[in-house]
């Protein structure tokens, strides 16, 4: 069971890390102001690899566990902590060089919805495949 989780992890990785790298470019251009010392597309690939795949094992311990009721259980979590990790980037001191250190919370806030944003997008997709 846990290779389709595994698979839908890695599936909403790549669809987070992409939406992620598009932002990035996106914001970059509207604003002009570069944060690639701090956030850069090596950065986002990795955060969003290493979130899915974290919550891919919470997910599988969740299901097997609560049975029925993990899933429920899991989006609760997986929202909550989606929305308190808003203030990571809220909190992070930036490098004295970095122009507009202001933006930045524009650049990263959003992006931090991006994985569970993806992993709720390709959950039907996958739905069928767990039960």
């Amino acid at each position: 069971m846990y290779k389709k989780i595994f698979q839908q992890a890695f599936v909403a990785s790549v669809l987070a890390a992409l939406a992620g790298i598009i932002y990035n470019r996106i914001y970059f251009f509207a604003t002009e102001t570069d944060y690639s010392r701090v956030l850069n597309w090596k950065s986002i690939i990795g955060i969003s690899v290493l979130v899915c795949m974290v919550f891919s094992f919470i997910y599988y311990g969740l299901t097997r566990w609560l049975k029925t009721k993990g899933e429920i259980v899991f989006n609760f979590i997986f929202s909550i902590l989606s929305f308190a990790s808003i203030m990571v980037p809220l909190s992070i001191s930036l490098p004295l060089e970095v122009k507009f250190p202001e933006l930045f919370p524009g650049l990263a806030v959003p992006m931090v919805f991006f994985p569970a944003l993806a992993w709720f997008t390709v959950r039907p997709l996958f739905r069928h495949q767990f039960h």
